[in-house]
């Protein structure tokens, strides 16, 4: 059988009873944190203007769009602008293998597809852990390969939301693999205009609406070339640069042994590109450990495997540089001994004492020991100018579910994003309880009747 049919296989044949409690506990949280981001998303312009496009545009009333009291509009759209909010705020989750934020086209096309269905809360958290899995195991055959190519992560987020929305339908194996396939032969995405530009959200909103459709379409028999991941020239090929036997064995080991959602998932407990999450989280520490002030700081040096120069602009001047500014990550941590929401702020994004200390990071030696256990981790050195220094080492950044998440960070991080909707505080608690107890639903009309206000 082709990649797509024995994955297919694999997951149309779990039922939600399979599932582990922590998964689709898990599968809630990715929920919530998706609507926090989105409702920042909801201040930012490129998410707004293709939010009025779509309500402009109308057509067949399926979903409704977060954070808005118009009328529901049709289903891949709807997934599209929803997705962009989310995305656009850059306060999603990421899966650690490979840097996809899978559970923002995982919550905006579930939740879509449950209004149009009228299905259960139950449903949409097993579609989403269903597609987590789909997503992580077809993206890390490619992973770095992909992005070394200059492609950028949306290609799983595309699979993660073909997989959700044929799971959603409840499409047999050979309609689920068709999902994967189409939208394999759909998706691009280029990542240096994503770390330079708002391009960023327009893949993700590619990546949910291509992923609809290409369920729509599997639903009603379209059918491309099913083994278009591991042929010639195929998916692994093309964008990973990976020979597709070798892309087919990764994809497929393993199948049923853990799942990517509880083990590889991690949600952003702080503002910004994960990969950067542990440089501010290793900077901190090991500024608060030698009791340094910013001003007494001569070198703030991060090590991890494979980090050789520093990416993204050194002295951010607004939300989107930010995001893809290490740099920024390890002189922000070490100028407060804290990193926050209120670094995407632009009064701490202008900030002229983390500007200085930007002037004082640099990249030093790669790890000697132990790095197998950075998973997106970091090492952190900070000297002072009298020959003191701290270090700090982060393995996992805080918020990954391998070390485990508590409700209560989730909702901080609700209450904290959920107010820039505009959404009432009893509005705000509303949704938060409804996200939390959407297991217990009987469909999702509580949760997103909260959103509209």
């Amino acid at each position: 059988m082709t990649v797509a049919r024995q994955l297919s296989e694999f997951l149309t044949g779990v039922s939600v009873k399979d599932l582990p409690d922590q998964a689709m506990d898990h599968a809630a949280m990715v929920v919530a944190s998706t609507l926090a981001s989105a409702a920042f998303g909801t201040t930012i312009e490129s998410a707004q203007i293709i939010r009025d496009l779509t309500k402009e545009q109308g057509g067949r009333p399926d979903a409704s769009i977060w954070f808005d009291g118009g009328d529901k509009l049709p289903v891949a759209q709807v997934a599209r602008t929803n997705a962009m909010l989310s995305d656009a705020a850059a306060s999603d989750d990421s899966d650690l293998r490979n840097i996809v934020h899978a559970g923002t086209p995982l919550t905006a096309v579930s939740l879509a597809m449950a209004e149009r269905l009228g299905a259960r809360g139950e449903d949409v958290l097993d579609a989403i852990v269903i597609g987590y899995e789909a997503a992580g195991r077809l993206s890390e055959p490619m992973t770095p390969g992909f992005r070394n190519r200059g492609f950028h992560g949306c290609l799983g987020a595309a699979m993660a939301a073909a997989v959700a929305g044929a799971r959603m339908l409840k499409l047999p194996a050979e309609q689920m693999a068709q999902s994967i396939a189409i939208t394999a032969v759909s998706i691009g995405g280029l990542a240096t205009a994503a770390d330079t530009s708002v391009a960023r959200e327009y893949h993700a909103g590619l990546a949910a609406m291509h992923g609809v459709n290409a369920a729509l379409a599997a639903q009603r028999g379209y059918k491309v070339e099913e083994r278009i991941l591991e042929t010639y020239q195929g998916f692994f090929e093309a964008f990973g640069g990976v020979d597709g036997a070798a892309g087919a064995a990764i994809a497929l080991r393993g199948m049923g042994e853990s799942w990517d959602i509880v083990t590889d998932m991690a949600i952003k407990l702080v503002p910004g590109g994960h990969p950067y999450h542990s440089f501010a989280e290793a900077s901190a520490k090991a500024v608060r450990a030698g009791g340094f002030k910013a001003a007494e700081i001569e070198s703030i040096e991060v090590s991890r495997p494979g980090l050789t120069k520093l990416s993204g602009p050194a002295h951010p001047v607004d939300l989107i540089d930010m995001a893809h500014s290490p740099a920024y990550f390890l002189a922000a941590g070490a100028a407060d001994g804290t990193f926050g929401w209120a670094n995407a702020s632009p009064v701490k994004i202008a900030d002229p004492v983390i500007h200085g200390l930007i002037d004082r990071v640099r990249v030093g030696p790669q790890p000697a020991e132990h790095g197998s256990l950075y998973r997106q981790g970091a090492t952190v050195t900070i000297r002072a100018f009298d020959g003191r220094f701290a270090r700090s080492t982060v393995f996992l950044p805080y918020g990954s579910g391998a070390l485990g998440l508590d409700w209560a960070d989730i909702e901080a991080k609700y209450r904290t994003l959920v107010p820039a909707s505009g959404l009432s505080v009893t509005a705000i608690e509303a949704s938060l309880a409804a996200a939390r107890g959407l297991r217990q639903a009987g469909d999702v009309a509580t949760l997103i009747g909260s959103l509209r206000g």
